[in-house]
């Protein structure tokens, strides 16, 4: 696979009618993470650790940086957030595929220096089975 453009790595909110691309979004990040089951015994061959073969908790999380737009996609992940509420959303990562599924907004914060824009960043956390779909 050849080098991507970062711009390309959309996170997109579901609105009802599809999905729309969180806008102003300067910086993004998807990260997979599966916990272990330890198994290990006294019997274990060299006392070296052994893993339990697909157990575990796994779950996403993406994070998010960018310019407040107040654009209807900001508005929706806003009221998401207030609502505690868990949404769908998708992440397209260029000439790779779709990764989508359930996800609550973790963490939603808001700055602004006096002499610069208005700045948000956002955490999402699964909530839910997420697929991949390959391009």
């Amino acid at each position: 696979m050849a080098a991507q453009k970062g711009k390309d790595l959309l996170v997109k909110i579901a609105d009802g009618a599809g999905y729309t691309t969180v806008a102003g979004l300067r910086a993004r990040r998807l990260a997979f993470n599966a916990e272990t089951v330890d198994v290990t015994h006294a019997e274990s061959a060299g006392r070296w650790r052994e893993l339990l073969d697909g157990a575990g908790v796994k779950r996403a999380s993406v994070a998010g940086r960018g310019l407040f737009k107040d654009a209807a996609s900001d508005a929706l992940v806003r009221q998401a957030f207030f609502d505690g509420a868990v949404k769908d959303f998708q992440v397209v990562i260029p000439d790779f595929g779709t990764v989508a599924g359930p996800f609550q907004i973790t963490n939603l914060e808001f700055a602004g220096e006096h002499d610069g824009e208005v700045t948000y960043e956002l955490v999402l956390e699964s909530a839910g089975e997420i697929t991949f779909a390959p391009f």
